[in-house]
């Protein structure tokens, strides 16, 4: 508040010294403000004009540097634009990828879940298959344990069994000696035809059809010219003491023939394959084909049904032969390096030997305990038919072994090659007692069948120039060539009789020779 004690005049005084300080401070102010422009005007003219240029020329420059200057960072903003763009498509490709992968990774959860999954079922089906093998382990074992017991009831029953066959030796001994005894007291009583009749259990039906049995005729002229079969014919053989021909070829047929008549008797089918080789029981009651199509098949003659089609043989069947003792035990030879030993009755196989080396051909010995057979490597092997063990191995030819025959008799085994040599052996030594050969005779392949008379006394072989030759087993050399087929001859069958004579080409033809 106001002092009450001054005047009106000290307080105008008072305020007109205030009024005139702060005239004064913005009269200095003012006056500093405009000092620089008192000099200037207070300088010549010519003076500030040359400051004015230099002025003018300094801002040029700068101007002009400026203009510079905004240039570079135009040129800048287009190089950054451009790596704007870039980095923006680059960015887009980066987010396409990106999305990409998550749909990926979808996927592989979902994969990686199923297979979770799928591991969980697989862990629990390993464990039913952990708790069935604990169990089967189990049963192994109890069947262990009962086959050691078998094994040691079946050594008992071996040693009992070979007493009984010790005990039937000595019977089959004494039944020899009564046997021999008895031959002695019919040669002394004048019986000798008799006896004859009776060698190896089989009764002759007369003398006459002996002297007839053991004669062969050297055919000359081809009495009947059948087309057995379309394609080739690879097999023929005749039934036993019959002038009935039996023929396979590769139109997958099996046919009878009347060689009197040349008619044909009767069509076996059911086969699957090519017919590569033919075998008959000794009662004539079947016949058995091996085929390409890689089994065995056998029919009954008189209904022409197949009643055993013989399974096991993983390539093409090319040989096959009958016991000559029983009708039961049949030997097949196949390309899938094996030769099988079967049971007709049964009709299955009973033994397999292995060999490193193709079996073309085979037969039975007359006791039918041993198996011969021609390979590829131009061997001859002997086997034991009970243990399959290889008994005795002979180089027989150069090249492939194509064919082999027994001789009648059981001596003497027939093999033909394909080094064009026909060789017989003499089972007895294992050496060659006679080779075959002849200029133009040329083997036709590898399953080319030769063939023995029935009195051991002559050889015929087919040729791939279409001749039939004819040898003297004797003297080995050639007593006759006949001439009918066109083609090359893939095989040759002798009746049992003597005769007639058989031949089949490539072409299906098969021709009988009188």
């Amino acid at each position: 508040m106001a002092n009450p004690c001054k005047s009106k005049e000290e307080f105008a005084n008072e305020a007109i010294k205030r009024a005139l300080r702060s005239l004064r401070k913005r009269h200095l102010s003012e006056e500093g403000a405009h000092a620089s422009a008192f000099a200037a005007l207070s300088r010549p003219i010519v003076s500030q004009g040359s400051e004015w240029k230099e002025k003018a020329e300094s801002l040029e420059v700068e101007l002009q540097q400026c203009y510079k200057a905004q240039s570079r960072v135009s040129e800048q903003l287009v190089v950054e634009i451009a790596e704007s763009r870039t980095l923006k498509a680059l960015v887009q490709e980066k987010e396409t990828t990106t999305s990409d992968l998550q749909k990926d990774l979808t996927e592989a959860r979902d994969e990686c879940m199923q297979l979770k999954k799928d591991l969980e079922d697989k862990i629990k089906a390993l464990e039913v298959v952990l708790s069935e093998n604990a169990e089967l382990k189990i049963q192994l074992e109890q069947m262990t344990v009962r086959a050691k017991n078998a094994e040691t009831e079946n050594k008992t029953l071996v040693d009992r069994m070979m007493l009984e066959k010790m005990k039937n030796a000595e019977q089959l001994n004494e039944a020899n000696q009564l046997y021999d005894d008895m031959i002695k007291q019919l040669k002394a009583s004048g019986l000798e035809k008799l006896a004859r009749q009776q060698i190896d259990g089989i009764v002759r039906r007369s003398e006459q059809d002996a002297d007839a049995f053991l004669q062969s005729n050297i055919p000359s002229t081809c009495k009947h010219r059948l087309q057995a079969h379309e394609g080739g014919c690879a097999s023929i053989l005749f039934e036993n003491n019959s002038n009935k021909l039996i023929t396979g070829g590769q139109d997958r047929t099996v046919k009878v023939w009347d060689t009197d008549s040349g008619s044909l008797i009767s069509n076996l089918y059911g086969c699957l394959g090519s017919v590569l080789d033919l075998a008959i029981t000794n009662d004539n009651r079947s016949v058995i084909a091996a085929s390409s199509s890689n089994n065995l098949y056998a029919w009954d003659l008189s209904s022409g049904r197949v009643h055993h089609t013989l399974t096991g043989h993983t390539d093409k069947v090319c040989a096959v032969d009958i016991s000559k003792v029983s009708s039961r035990h049949v030997v097949s030879a196949a390309y899938d390096r094996t030769i099988k030993v079967w049971d007709l009755l049964k009709g299955y196989c009973i033994n397999t030997i292995i060999f490193h080396s193709n079996c073309n051909a085979l037969c039975f010995s007359s006791d039918g305990q041993t198996i011969f057979s021609g390979h590829i490597d131009g061997n001859l092997r002997l086997w034991d038919i009970k243990t399959g063990k290889l008994l005795s191995e002979v180089a027989a030819h150069s090249f492939a072994i194509t064919s082999i025959s027994l001789s009648r008799n059981g001596n003497v085994v027939l093999t033909s090659g394909r080094d064009n040599l026909h060789n017989l052996f003499d089972l007895r030594s294992l050496e060659v007692s006679s080779t075959l050969k002849a200029a133009g005779n040329r083997v036709a392949s590898n399953w080319s069948r030769s063939c023995i008379s029935p009195d051991d006394k002559n050889v015929a072989a087919g040729s791939s120039d279409g001749s039939v030759y004819v040898w003297s087993a004797s003297k080995a050399e050639t007593v006759s060539t006949l001439k009918e087929h066109n083609s090359s001859i893939l095989c040759c069958a002798w009746s049992g009789l003597g005769r007639p004579l058989a031949s089949a080409d490539k072409n299906g033809v098969v021709c009988i020779w009188a």
